[in-house]
Protein backbone atom coordinates (compact mmCIF):
# COMPACT_ATOMS: atom_id res chain seq x y z
CA UNK A 1 0.00 0.00 0.00
CA UNK A 2 2.99 2.32 0.45
CA UNK A 3 3.44 2.73 -3.28
CA UNK A 4 -0.20 3.85 -3.58
CA UNK A 5 0.43 6.57 -0.99
CA UNK A 6 3.53 7.67 -2.92
CA UNK A 7 1.49 7.78 -6.12
CA UNK A 8 -1.14 9.98 -4.44
CA UNK A 9 1.64 12.36 -3.45
CA UNK A 10 2.52 12.69 -7.14
CA UNK A 11 -0.94 13.77 -8.26
CA UNK A 12 -0.48 17.48 -7.34
CA UNK A 13 2.73 17.37 -9.40
CA UNK A 14 1.12 16.18 -12.64
CA UNK A 15 1.32 19.54 -14.42
CA UNK A 16 4.98 19.84 -13.39
CA UNK A 17 6.13 16.32 -14.26
CA UNK A 18 4.37 15.92 -17.62
CA UNK A 19 6.13 18.84 -19.37
CA UNK A 20 9.42 18.00 -17.65
CA UNK A 21 9.24 14.41 -18.93
CA UNK A 22 8.60 15.68 -22.46
CA UNK A 23 11.53 18.11 -22.08
CA UNK A 24 13.87 15.33 -20.94
CA UNK A 25 12.74 13.08 -23.82
CA UNK A 26 13.42 15.86 -26.32
CA UNK A 27 16.91 16.51 -24.94
CA UNK A 28 17.90 12.85 -24.59
CA UNK A 29 16.93 11.87 -28.12
CA UNK A 30 19.64 14.20 -29.45
CA UNK A 31 22.51 12.91 -27.27
CA UNK A 32 23.58 9.89 -29.30
CA UNK A 33 23.32 11.66 -32.65
CA UNK A 34 25.23 14.78 -31.48
CA UNK A 35 28.49 12.80 -31.39
CA UNK A 36 28.17 11.90 -35.08
CA UNK A 37 26.89 15.35 -36.12
CA UNK A 38 29.63 17.35 -34.37
CA UNK A 39 32.42 14.93 -35.29
CA UNK A 40 31.19 14.80 -38.91
CA UNK A 41 31.07 18.60 -39.18
CA UNK A 42 34.41 19.39 -37.53
CA UNK A 43 36.45 16.26 -38.41
CA UNK A 44 35.01 14.73 -41.61
CA UNK A 45 35.90 11.11 -42.30
CA UNK A 46 37.49 10.60 -38.87
CA UNK A 47 36.21 8.37 -36.04
CA UNK A 48 37.88 10.49 -33.35
CA UNK A 49 38.08 14.26 -33.11
CA UNK A 50 40.30 15.97 -30.53
CA UNK A 51 38.78 19.31 -31.52
CA UNK A 52 35.31 18.21 -30.40
CA UNK A 53 36.67 16.80 -27.12
CA UNK A 54 38.42 20.10 -26.37
CA UNK A 55 35.38 22.19 -27.34
CA UNK A 56 33.22 20.12 -25.02
CA UNK A 57 35.79 20.62 -22.26
CA UNK A 58 35.88 24.40 -22.82
CA UNK A 59 32.08 24.48 -22.90
CA UNK A 60 31.85 22.61 -19.61
CA UNK A 61 34.43 24.93 -18.03
CA UNK A 62 32.58 28.08 -19.10
CA UNK A 63 29.27 26.63 -17.92
CA UNK A 64 30.83 25.73 -14.56
CA UNK A 65 32.17 29.28 -14.07
CA UNK A 66 28.79 30.93 -14.60
CA UNK A 67 26.72 28.25 -12.88
CA UNK A 68 28.56 28.95 -9.62
CA UNK A 69 26.62 32.23 -9.51
CA UNK A 70 23.57 31.45 -11.63
CA UNK A 71 22.38 28.28 -9.83
CA UNK A 72 22.24 29.77 -6.31
CA UNK A 73 20.70 32.94 -7.80
CA UNK A 74 17.94 30.98 -9.57
CA UNK A 75 17.26 29.06 -6.37
CA UNK A 76 16.87 32.32 -4.44
CA UNK A 77 14.64 33.86 -7.11
CA UNK A 78 12.46 30.74 -7.08
CA UNK A 79 11.98 31.16 -3.31
CA UNK A 80 11.18 34.86 -3.63
CA UNK A 81 9.33 35.25 -6.94
CA UNK A 82 7.87 31.82 -7.60
CA UNK A 83 8.80 28.51 -9.17
CA UNK A 84 6.74 28.89 -12.36
CA UNK A 85 8.53 31.84 -14.05
CA UNK A 86 11.93 30.28 -13.37
CA UNK A 87 10.80 26.93 -14.78
CA UNK A 88 9.43 28.65 -17.90
CA UNK A 89 12.78 30.36 -18.43
CA UNK A 90 14.95 27.29 -17.92
CA UNK A 91 12.95 24.85 -20.06
CA UNK A 92 12.82 27.28 -22.99
CA UNK A 93 16.54 27.75 -23.51
CA UNK A 94 17.25 24.47 -25.35
CA UNK A 95 14.98 25.30 -28.31
CA UNK A 96 17.35 27.72 -30.02
CA UNK A 97 20.63 25.71 -30.24
CA UNK A 98 18.83 22.63 -31.55
CA UNK A 99 17.03 24.77 -34.12
CA UNK A 100 20.42 25.59 -35.68
CA UNK A 101 21.32 21.92 -36.12
CA UNK A 102 17.87 21.16 -37.52
CA UNK A 103 18.36 23.92 -40.08
CA UNK A 104 21.85 22.92 -41.27
CA UNK A 105 24.56 21.00 -39.34
CA UNK A 106 27.42 22.77 -41.14
CA UNK A 107 30.75 23.57 -39.53
CA UNK A 108 29.82 27.22 -38.93
CA UNK A 109 26.44 26.41 -37.41
CA UNK A 110 27.95 23.70 -35.20
CA UNK A 111 30.17 26.40 -33.71
CA UNK A 112 27.11 28.64 -33.28
CA UNK A 113 25.31 25.68 -31.68
CA UNK A 114 28.07 25.36 -29.08
CA UNK A 115 27.76 29.07 -28.22
CA UNK A 116 23.98 28.94 -27.75
CA UNK A 117 24.11 25.56 -26.03
CA UNK A 118 26.63 26.96 -23.54
CA UNK A 119 24.19 29.75 -22.63
CA UNK A 120 21.40 27.18 -22.41
CA UNK A 121 23.44 24.97 -20.08
CA UNK A 122 24.27 27.93 -17.82
CA UNK A 123 20.58 28.66 -17.31
CA UNK A 124 19.08 25.17 -17.33
CA UNK A 125 21.65 22.49 -16.42
CA UNK A 126 20.92 21.54 -12.83
CA UNK A 127 18.58 24.45 -12.21
CA UNK A 128 15.52 22.68 -13.66
CA UNK A 129 15.95 19.86 -11.17
CA UNK A 130 16.65 22.24 -8.26
CA UNK A 131 13.53 24.30 -8.90
CA UNK A 132 11.42 21.18 -9.51
CA UNK A 133 12.65 19.71 -6.21
CA UNK A 134 11.80 22.98 -4.41
CA UNK A 135 8.32 22.92 -6.02
CA UNK A 136 7.89 19.33 -4.83
CA UNK A 137 8.90 20.28 -1.29
CA UNK A 138 6.14 22.92 -1.36
CA UNK A 139 3.39 20.35 -1.87
CA UNK A 140 4.73 17.05 -0.43
CA UNK A 141 5.03 16.19 3.27
CA UNK A 142 8.46 15.55 4.84
CA UNK A 143 8.14 11.81 5.32
CA UNK A 144 7.16 11.23 1.67
CA UNK A 145 9.79 13.40 -0.01
CA UNK A 146 12.52 10.77 -0.45
CA UNK A 147 10.08 8.44 -2.22
CA UNK A 148 8.64 11.23 -4.36
CA UNK A 149 12.10 12.53 -5.30
CA UNK A 150 12.94 8.96 -6.32
CA UNK A 151 9.79 8.79 -8.46
CA UNK A 152 10.79 12.06 -10.13
CA UNK A 153 14.29 10.84 -10.94
CA UNK A 154 12.70 7.56 -12.07
CA UNK A 155 10.52 9.50 -14.50
CA UNK A 156 13.70 11.26 -15.61
CA UNK A 157 15.21 7.85 -16.40
CA UNK A 158 12.02 6.72 -18.14
CA UNK A 159 12.18 9.86 -20.26
CA UNK A 160 15.77 9.02 -21.17
CA UNK A 161 14.71 5.54 -22.25
CA UNK A 162 11.94 6.92 -24.46
CA UNK A 163 14.32 9.52 -25.87
CA UNK A 164 16.84 6.84 -26.76
CA UNK A 165 14.15 4.64 -28.31
CA UNK A 166 13.20 7.56 -30.56
CA UNK A 167 16.88 8.17 -31.36
CA UNK A 168 17.37 4.47 -32.13
CA UNK A 169 14.53 4.21 -34.65
CA UNK A 170 14.02 7.72 -36.05
CA UNK A 171 16.06 8.67 -39.14
CA UNK A 172 18.84 11.05 -38.17
CA UNK A 173 17.48 13.91 -40.30
CA UNK A 174 14.21 13.99 -38.32
CA UNK A 175 15.61 13.80 -34.79
CA UNK A 176 16.21 17.52 -34.25
CA UNK A 177 12.88 18.54 -35.78
CA UNK A 178 10.93 16.18 -33.51
CA UNK A 179 12.99 17.35 -30.53
CA UNK A 180 12.23 21.02 -31.22
CA UNK A 181 8.49 20.34 -31.46
CA UNK A 182 8.56 18.60 -28.07
CA UNK A 183 10.69 21.37 -26.53
CA UNK A 184 8.20 24.04 -27.63
CA UNK A 185 5.32 22.06 -26.11
CA UNK A 186 6.86 22.20 -22.60
CA UNK A 187 6.77 25.95 -21.77
CA UNK A 188 3.38 26.30 -23.50
CA UNK A 189 1.90 23.56 -21.29
CA UNK A 190 3.46 25.00 -18.13
CA UNK A 191 2.15 28.47 -18.88
CA UNK A 192 -1.37 27.13 -19.33
CA UNK A 193 -1.65 24.56 -16.52
CA UNK A 194 1.12 24.81 -13.90
CA UNK A 195 -0.01 26.28 -10.56
CA UNK A 196 2.29 28.61 -8.65
CA UNK A 197 3.08 27.59 -5.05
CA UNK A 198 4.89 30.72 -3.82
CA UNK A 199 3.33 34.03 -2.84
CA UNK A 200 5.35 36.97 -4.06
CA UNK A 201 5.62 39.81 -1.57
CA UNK A 202 4.46 43.22 -2.85
CA UNK A 203 7.21 45.50 -4.12
CA UNK A 204 7.79 48.19 -1.48
CA UNK A 205 10.13 50.22 -3.73
CA UNK A 206 7.68 50.75 -6.58
CA UNK A 207 8.18 54.54 -6.56
CA UNK A 208 11.94 54.49 -6.00
CA UNK A 209 14.45 55.71 -8.57
CA UNK A 210 16.12 53.35 -11.01
CA UNK A 211 19.47 53.63 -9.17
CA UNK A 212 17.82 52.92 -5.82
CA UNK A 213 16.05 49.87 -7.24
CA UNK A 214 19.30 48.57 -8.76
CA UNK A 215 21.24 49.01 -5.52
CA UNK A 216 18.41 47.36 -3.60
CA UNK A 217 18.43 44.36 -5.95
CA UNK A 218 22.21 43.99 -5.59
CA UNK A 219 21.96 44.29 -1.80
CA UNK A 220 19.17 41.72 -1.53
CA UNK A 221 21.00 39.30 -3.83
CA UNK A 222 24.17 39.64 -1.74
CA UNK A 223 22.26 39.12 1.51
CA UNK A 224 20.41 36.15 0.06
CA UNK A 225 23.66 34.58 -1.18
CA UNK A 226 25.24 35.14 2.24
CA UNK A 227 22.22 33.58 3.96
CA UNK A 228 22.45 30.55 1.65
CA UNK A 229 26.14 30.08 2.45
CA UNK A 230 25.45 30.47 6.18
CA UNK A 231 22.60 27.96 5.97
CA UNK A 232 24.82 25.29 4.41
CA UNK A 233 27.97 25.96 6.46
CA UNK A 234 26.12 26.03 9.80
CA UNK A 235 24.53 22.62 9.22
CA UNK A 236 26.83 19.57 9.60
CA UNK A 237 24.57 17.55 7.31
CA UNK A 238 24.43 20.16 4.55
CA UNK A 239 28.16 20.78 4.88
CA UNK A 240 28.93 17.08 4.49
CA UNK A 241 26.53 16.54 1.61
CA UNK A 242 28.16 19.52 -0.13
CA UNK A 243 31.51 17.72 -0.08
CA UNK A 244 29.88 14.49 -1.25
CA UNK A 245 28.19 16.32 -4.13
CA UNK A 246 31.38 18.18 -5.08
CA UNK A 247 33.61 15.12 -5.43
CA UNK A 248 30.89 13.00 -7.02
CA UNK A 249 30.21 15.68 -9.62
CA UNK A 250 33.95 16.20 -10.15
CA UNK A 251 34.31 12.59 -11.23
CA UNK A 252 30.98 11.94 -12.92
CA UNK A 253 30.80 15.16 -14.96
CA UNK A 254 34.32 14.51 -16.21
CA UNK A 255 33.32 11.01 -17.33
CA UNK A 256 30.10 12.13 -19.01
CA UNK A 257 31.89 14.87 -20.97
CA UNK A 258 34.26 12.42 -22.72
CA UNK A 259 32.59 9.00 -22.46
CA UNK A 260 30.82 8.80 -25.83
CA UNK A 261 33.87 10.13 -27.67
CA UNK A 262 36.06 7.60 -25.84
CA UNK A 263 33.73 4.74 -26.83
CA UNK A 264 33.66 5.93 -30.44
CA UNK A 265 37.46 6.12 -30.63
CA UNK A 266 38.25 2.96 -28.63
CA UNK A 267 35.55 0.57 -29.89
CA UNK A 268 34.04 2.30 -32.93
CA UNK A 269 30.61 2.76 -31.32
CA UNK A 270 27.96 4.55 -33.40
CA UNK A 271 24.57 6.15 -32.74
CA UNK A 272 22.77 2.83 -32.37
CA UNK A 273 25.23 1.43 -29.83
CA UNK A 274 25.17 4.66 -27.84
CA UNK A 275 21.37 4.44 -27.74
CA UNK A 276 21.51 0.79 -26.63
CA UNK A 277 23.84 1.57 -23.72
CA UNK A 278 21.77 4.57 -22.64
CA UNK A 279 18.56 2.51 -22.84
CA UNK A 280 20.14 -0.27 -20.78
CA UNK A 281 20.90 2.20 -18.00
CA UNK A 282 17.55 3.91 -18.30
CA UNK A 283 15.36 0.80 -18.07
CA UNK A 284 17.13 -0.48 -14.98
CA UNK A 285 17.11 3.00 -13.43
CA UNK A 286 13.33 3.20 -13.70
CA UNK A 287 12.96 0.06 -11.59
CA UNK A 288 15.56 1.08 -8.99
CA UNK A 289 14.20 4.61 -8.54
CA UNK A 290 10.46 4.06 -8.77
CA UNK A 291 10.21 0.68 -7.00
CA UNK A 292 13.38 -0.25 -5.11
CA UNK A 293 14.25 3.05 -3.40
CA UNK A 294 10.71 3.77 -2.07
CA UNK A 295 10.62 0.24 -0.61
CA UNK A 296 14.06 0.18 1.03
CA UNK A 297 14.32 3.84 2.11
CA UNK A 298 12.08 3.38 5.21
CA UNK A 299 14.23 0.39 6.20
CA UNK A 300 17.78 1.70 5.75
CA UNK A 301 17.50 5.46 5.23
CA UNK A 302 18.95 7.87 2.66
CA UNK A 303 22.55 7.65 3.94
CA UNK A 304 22.89 3.89 3.35
CA UNK A 305 21.33 4.21 -0.11
CA UNK A 306 23.73 7.05 -0.92
CA UNK A 307 26.77 5.01 0.13
CA UNK A 308 25.69 1.97 -1.90
CA UNK A 309 25.06 4.16 -4.95
CA UNK A 310 28.48 5.81 -4.64
CA UNK A 311 30.15 2.39 -4.38
CA UNK A 312 28.40 1.41 -7.61
CA UNK A 313 29.66 4.60 -9.27
CA UNK A 314 33.23 3.59 -8.44
CA UNK A 315 32.72 0.19 -10.13
CA UNK A 316 31.04 1.95 -13.08
CA UNK A 317 34.04 4.21 -13.66
CA UNK A 318 36.68 1.50 -13.23
CA UNK A 319 35.01 -0.90 -15.67
CA UNK A 320 34.66 1.81 -18.32
CA UNK A 321 38.24 2.98 -17.85
CA UNK A 322 39.72 -0.54 -17.97
CA UNK A 323 37.38 -1.90 -20.67
CA UNK A 324 39.24 -4.57 -22.67
CA UNK A 325 36.45 -5.57 -25.07
CA UNK A 326 33.38 -4.02 -26.68
CA UNK A 327 31.00 -5.88 -24.34
CA UNK A 328 32.57 -4.45 -21.15
CA UNK A 329 30.93 -0.99 -21.54
CA UNK A 330 27.55 -2.75 -21.47
CA UNK A 331 28.52 -4.42 -18.18
CA UNK A 332 29.73 -1.10 -16.81
CA UNK A 333 26.51 0.62 -17.85
CA UNK A 334 24.53 -1.86 -15.74
CA UNK A 335 25.96 -0.24 -12.60
CA UNK A 336 24.07 2.89 -13.61
CA UNK A 337 20.98 1.13 -12.27
CA UNK A 338 22.44 1.58 -8.77
CA UNK A 339 24.52 4.75 -8.94
CA UNK A 340 21.51 6.66 -10.31
CA UNK A 341 20.19 6.62 -6.71
CA UNK A 342 22.84 9.18 -5.71
CA UNK A 343 20.62 12.04 -6.91
CA UNK A 344 17.31 11.26 -5.15
CA UNK A 345 19.04 10.34 -1.88
CA UNK A 346 21.05 13.58 -2.03
CA UNK A 347 17.93 15.67 -2.70
CA UNK A 348 16.17 13.97 0.24
CA UNK A 349 19.05 14.60 2.65
CA UNK A 350 19.25 18.27 1.64
CA UNK A 351 15.48 18.73 1.83
CA UNK A 352 15.22 17.15 5.30
CA UNK A 353 18.04 19.35 6.61
CA UNK A 354 16.40 22.55 5.28
CA UNK A 355 13.34 24.46 6.41
CA UNK A 356 10.31 24.92 4.17
CA UNK A 357 11.28 28.53 3.37
CA UNK A 358 14.88 27.66 2.42
CA UNK A 359 14.40 24.76 0.00
CA UNK A 360 15.41 26.73 -3.09
CA UNK A 361 18.38 28.35 -1.33
CA UNK A 362 19.79 25.06 -0.03
CA UNK A 363 19.25 23.08 -3.24
CA UNK A 364 20.55 25.96 -5.38
CA UNK A 365 23.65 26.62 -3.27
CA UNK A 366 24.72 22.97 -3.26
CA UNK A 367 24.01 22.80 -7.00
CA UNK A 368 26.34 25.80 -7.30
CA UNK A 369 29.02 23.82 -5.47
CA UNK A 370 28.49 20.99 -7.97
CA UNK A 371 28.98 23.50 -10.79
CA UNK A 372 32.44 24.31 -9.41
CA UNK A 373 33.26 20.62 -9.85
CA UNK A 374 31.89 20.62 -13.39
CA UNK A 375 34.12 23.63 -14.06
CA UNK A 376 37.26 21.89 -12.82
CA UNK A 377 36.80 18.38 -14.23
CA UNK A 378 37.22 19.13 -17.97
CA UNK A 379 40.47 21.00 -17.26
CA UNK A 380 42.01 17.60 -16.56
CA UNK A 381 39.70 15.18 -18.38
CA UNK A 382 39.74 16.71 -21.87
CA UNK A 383 43.55 16.84 -22.40
CA UNK A 384 44.08 13.56 -20.52
CA UNK A 385 41.47 11.74 -22.63
CA UNK A 386 42.81 13.21 -25.87
CA UNK A 387 46.36 12.24 -24.90
CA UNK A 388 45.56 8.61 -24.08
CA UNK A 389 43.44 8.23 -27.24
CA UNK A 390 46.32 9.45 -29.37
CA UNK A 391 49.32 7.52 -30.67
CA UNK A 392 51.56 9.43 -28.21
CA UNK A 393 50.04 7.83 -25.08
CA UNK A 394 52.72 6.78 -22.55
CA UNK A 395 51.06 3.36 -22.14
CA UNK A 396 48.09 1.50 -23.60
CA UNK A 397 45.09 2.45 -21.47
CA UNK A 398 42.68 4.52 -23.54
CA UNK A 399 40.34 4.98 -20.60
CA UNK A 400 43.01 6.11 -18.12
CA UNK A 401 41.28 9.47 -17.55
CA UNK A 402 38.09 7.64 -16.50
CA UNK A 403 40.10 5.50 -14.07
CA UNK A 404 41.46 8.73 -12.55
CA UNK A 405 37.90 10.08 -12.25
CA UNK A 406 36.95 7.04 -10.15
CA UNK A 407 39.24 8.36 -7.40
CA UNK A 408 36.88 11.31 -6.96
CA UNK A 409 33.98 8.91 -6.40
CA UNK A 410 36.02 7.07 -3.75
CA UNK A 411 36.60 10.38 -1.90
CA UNK A 412 32.88 11.17 -2.18
CA UNK A 413 32.06 7.77 -0.67
CA UNK A 414 34.37 8.45 2.27
CA UNK A 415 32.59 11.74 3.04
CA UNK A 416 29.18 10.08 2.65
CA UNK A 417 30.09 7.51 5.30
CA UNK A 418 30.73 10.39 7.74
CA UNK A 419 27.30 12.01 7.29
CA UNK A 420 25.15 12.15 10.41
CA UNK A 421 21.62 12.99 9.21
CA UNK A 422 20.09 15.59 11.49
CA UNK A 423 16.59 16.79 12.21
CA UNK A 424 15.62 20.20 10.93
CA UNK A 425 15.11 21.59 14.39
CA UNK A 426 18.05 23.98 14.15
CA UNK A 427 16.71 25.54 10.96
CA UNK A 428 13.06 25.42 11.87
CA UNK A 429 13.72 27.13 15.17
CA UNK A 430 15.09 30.06 13.20
CA UNK A 431 12.18 30.11 10.78
CA UNK A 432 9.22 28.96 12.87
CA UNK A 433 7.82 32.47 13.00
CA UNK A 434 7.66 32.54 9.21
CA UNK A 435 4.74 31.06 7.35
CA UNK A 436 5.55 28.88 4.33
CA UNK A 437 5.10 30.88 1.16
CA UNK A 438 2.36 28.61 -0.16
CA UNK A 439 -0.64 29.90 -1.95
CA UNK A 440 -4.05 28.56 -1.12
CA UNK A 441 -5.14 28.29 -4.71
Amino acid sequence: MAWKDDFRELRPLLHLLLPLCVHWIAEEMTVSVLVDVTTGALCPRHSTCSQVIYINGVQQTIVGVFKMVVLPLLGQLADEHGRKPLLLLTVSTTIFPFALLAWNPSKELVYAYYVLRTISYILSQGSIFCIAVAYTADVVSDNKRAAVFSWITGLFSASHVLGNVLARFLPERFIFMVSIALLIFCPVYMQLFLRETVKEFPNKNKDSSCLTKTLDVVRRRYESMRDSATLVISSPTLRSISLVSFFYELGMSGISSVLLYYLKAAFGFDKNQFSEILMLVGIGSIVSQMLVLPLINPLVGEKVILCIALLASVAYALLYGLAWAAWVPYLSASFGVIYILVKPSTYAIISKASSSTNQGKAQGFIAGIQSIASLLSPLAMSPLTSWFLSSNAPFNCKGFSIVCASICMVISLCFACLIKPEARSSHDSENNIEEPLLSEN
